[in-house]
């Protein structure tokens, strides 16, 4: 028999306040009760996951909140890691004109986040964090995946290490509607960003077939940015189980490993774990379906693959001596492109 082909594996969820799905996003008003359903995953860790929580400045500063993290870092060793959601995350504004905000807003694009206001906001999830448990939070994932190439320097400032922020093979088809992570490599790499290189674990994303990126980029630059925008609606498939069957799944996994990835980064959010929390999951028995095709999938993939299941951080210090520095002129990287 043959030697099992193998990869790592890390589990992330996004820890977040409720309402996200709903076509808003609350500054105020938000309730954070979605954390309570955090607690099912005591049943994942023991088939071997260890989590990574990227918690919002909501759930950070909600008391009860943060004791389930506690309990899940504790007795099932989860990292805690940040997420910015800049929507709510205090300061609004630097000037002190918080009140003058609409409790909600239609849309969020961090790009028209300022840089000071941004860093400014980073502060403050870093300390919510290190209120709860001493140590700085290390791991990163901005809110909407809207992470832009004038963010790396910020987080690294702030003392972030790894982030889970880039998603291959997505872009906006205007820098205002989101960030280019196209060319992103599907391995871990590094980014230089000065004060501290960061650690960049990508979302896995693989083309249906391997040629698709190459064939949009050959494409003139007036079709090219339309085109690469929807590779993510027909050409694409990301390990993102709330989207996609059991067999899909299992689909990406083999050819994300057929084409020499070593890492499964695979992700949901907190409110996907009660009922009700989320239009797309509205009652006990479609969050237990949900739950039961990612037991099915990690049952398939120790079946047919060799896994080690890390946190983002436990990742960064295996992988880190190995992986490559690397470059770029997309948002997915810091510095200039390689002549």
């Amino acid at each position: 028999m043959s030697e099992k082909q193998p990869l790592y594996l890390v589990v992330s969820l996004d820890v977040e306040e409720e309402g996200l799905f709903g076509g808003y996003y609350a500054r105020r008003g938000f309730t954070t009760r979605n954390t309570s359903g955090l607690k099912d995953l005591a049943s994942f860790c023991g088939m071997g996951i260890r989590p990574t929580l990227f918690c919002a400045h909501s759930v950070l500063s909600d008391p009860t909140s943060c004791e389930t993290l506690t309990w899940l870092r504790d007795a099932h060793h989860a990292e805690i890691g940040a997420h910015l959601h800049h929507w709510n995350t205090p300061p609004l504004t630097l000037d002190g004109t918080d009140h003058t905000l609409p409790d909600t807003a239609a849309r969020v694009p961090a790009a028209e986040v300022s840089d000071a206001l941004f860093f400014a906001k980073l502060a403050a999830l870093m300390e919510e964090g290190k209120a709860l448990q001493g140590p700085p939070m290390t791991s990163f994932r901005m809110g909407r995946w809207d992470l832009h190439r004038n963010h790396w320097p910020l987080l690294a400032a702030a003392g972030i290490l790894c982030d889970a922020s880039v998603r291959p093979l997505h872009c906006a088809s205007s820098a205002g509607l989101g960030p280019d992570h196209f060319d992103a490599p599907a391995n871990p790499y590094w980014v230089n960003a000065g004060q501290n290189p960061i650690f960049e674990v990508p979302l896995t994303v693989t083309p249906l077939l391997p040629q698709l990126p190459n064939l949009l980029r050959a494409l003139p630059a007036a079709l090219a940015a339309s085109a690469r925008a929807s590779l993510k609606t027909w050409g694409a498939l990301a390990l993102l189980p709330v989207y996609h069957p059991l067999w899909a799944m299992c689909a990406i996994t083999k050819l994300y490993a057929a084409r020499g990835g070593r890492v499964l980064s695979l992700t949901w959010h907190s409110s996907e774990m009660m009922p009700g929390c989320t239009p797309h999951l509205p009652d006990p028995a479609s969050v237990k379906k949900f739950t039961s095709k990612v037991g099915d999938w990690l049952n398939w993939l120790h079946r047919n693959y060799s896994v080690r299941s890390l946190t983002m951080d436990e990742l960064r210090r295996e992988m880190g001596p190995t992986a490559p520095l690397l470059t770029g002129s997309g948002d997915w990287t810091y510095g200039a492109a390689s002549p």
